[in-house]
């Protein structure tokens, strides 16, 4: 059975972030899911694809690193910039523009240490394989 399809507008959440973000899927594939363009596994581009989760609380971070430091020791937040790797877990017999499409499941990192994962794919009835 297949997973749900991510799309534009798919809600993503890090595991050092404070709040939520929106997938941004450009629609160069021109492949549409329910009126909204498909995503693929190589949408992970930071802020591009995937804009900041609010404030970072990462200690891997070196703006937090850094303001943590300076608060002497308490964990201080800062500002997100994901640096982010593609996405894995994506399906495995869809494709998006010659890539593997982007499901419910799929996560990506980032380079501080974060886990981002999709909490709302977008899509309500369509599944991906």
């Amino acid at each position: 059975m297949g997973k749900p399809a991510a799309t534009a507008t798919a809600t993503l959440m890090c595991s050092f972030g404070l709040a939520p973000s929106t997938l941004v899927v450009l629609p160069l594939a021109r492949v549409l899911i329910e009126g909204k363009p498909a995503a693929a596994v190589t949408d992970s581009v930071p802020v591009l694809n995937i804009p900041p989760f609010g404030m970072c609380t990462s200690p891997s971070n070196p703006t937090v690193a850094a303001a943590t430091a300076a608060a002497l020791g308490v964990l201080t937040p800062m500002p997100c910039l994901p640096v982010t790797t593609p996405w894995t877990n994506g399906a495995t017999k869809t494709f998006v523009g010659g890539k593997p499409a982007l499901t419910l499941g799929a996560q990506c990192t980032c380079a501080y240490g974060g886990a981002i994962q999709i909490l709302n794919p977008g899509a309500v009835r369509t599944t991906e394989g």
